[in-house]
C-alpha cells in the first residue's frame, strides 16, 4: 500500500472523481484534463472548461486492457498485436463503443459505471482509449474502476501545453483539482500516437 504525500494526491484525486468533479493532471505525455468516463455532467464540464463543442470524441485512458475491453464490444485482434509491440504512448480509436444513451430533452443523463458517457464518444460509435505507461495514473484509473477522461490541458484551438508552466489560468482555474505539478517527471512533454483500427483489421494512422 502506498504510503506519505503521493498517497494523500492519490486519494484526493480520487474523492474528486468520484463526486463528479474534474482535474489537471499529469499524463504518461502531456498534461490532461480529466473526469470519471462514465459520468456525462462531469464529462460535459471538460468540454466546456476547453471551450470546445461535445460534438467532438474524447480519449480516455485505462489502467490495462482487461478494463479496455469492458468498455469496447468487441477489441480488434489487430489492436492486441499493437498494444504488444507498442515501445511509446498510443491511444487506440476502437470501434463499438460501450456507451449510454444521450438523454431525451429535460431528463437527466444517466451515470453507470458500465457504460462509458454517451458524450466521450464519437459519433461513428468509436472510442480513443490509451494504458498509460505511468505509475500515478494507473493506480488512479485501478482505484476509481473505470475509464478517466484525457484531453490536453488547453482552450480549444490553442496550442497543447508540454509542461504545468504552460498551462494557462484560465484552464487552472476552471478544474475542481490540480494534482501535486511535482508528479509531472513521469510525463514525456510529447503527444501519444492515435492509430484507428476496425474490425476487419484496418489501420488509419490519424497521428504519427
Amino acid at each position: 500500500m502506498e504510503t506519505g504525500k503521493n498517497a494523500d494526491i492519490l486519494k484526493e484525486t480520487y474523492d474528486v472523481l468520484r463526486n463528479g468533479g474534474t482535474i489537471l493532471y499529469p499524463t504518461d505525455t502531456v498534461w490532461g484534463l480529466g473526469c470519471d468516463a462514465t459520468n456525462p455532467a462531469a464529462v460535459a464540464k471538460i468540454y466546456s472548461i476547453k471551450h470546445r463543442s461535445d460534438s467532438k470524441s474524447l480519449v480516455l485512458l485505462a489502467s490495462d486492457m482487461d478494463m479496455v475491453a469492458r468498455y469496447i464490444k468487441k477489441i480488434p485482434d489487430m489492436a492486441i498485436d499493437l498494444v504488444e509491440v507498442n515501445d511509446r504512448p498510443m491511444t487506440i480509436i476502437y470501434p463499438g463503443a460501450v456507451c449510454s444513451k444521450a438523454p431525451l430533452d429535460g431528463k437527466a443523463p444517466v451515470v453507470d459505471k458500465h457504460f462509458l458517457a454517451y458524450n466521450t464518444v464519437a459519433e461513428d460509435g468509436s472510442v480513443g482509449i490509451r494504458v498509460p505507461d505511468m505509475d500515478f495514473c494507473k493506480k488512479l484509473i485501478s482505484k476509481l474502476g473505470r475509464p478517466i477522461v484525457s484531453t490536453s490541458a488547453n482552450i480549444s484551438g490553442e496550442p497543447t501545453p508540454k509542461t504545468f508552466n504552460d498551462i494557462s489560468d484560465d484552464i487552472k482555474n476552471g478544474v475542481d483539482y490540480i494534482v501535486d505539478p511535482s508528479l509531472e517527471d513521469g510525463s514525456t512533454g510529447l503527444a501519444s500516437q492515435i492509430i484507428k483500427v476496425e474490425l476487419d483489421g484496418e489501420v488509419k494512422v490519424i497521428r504519427p
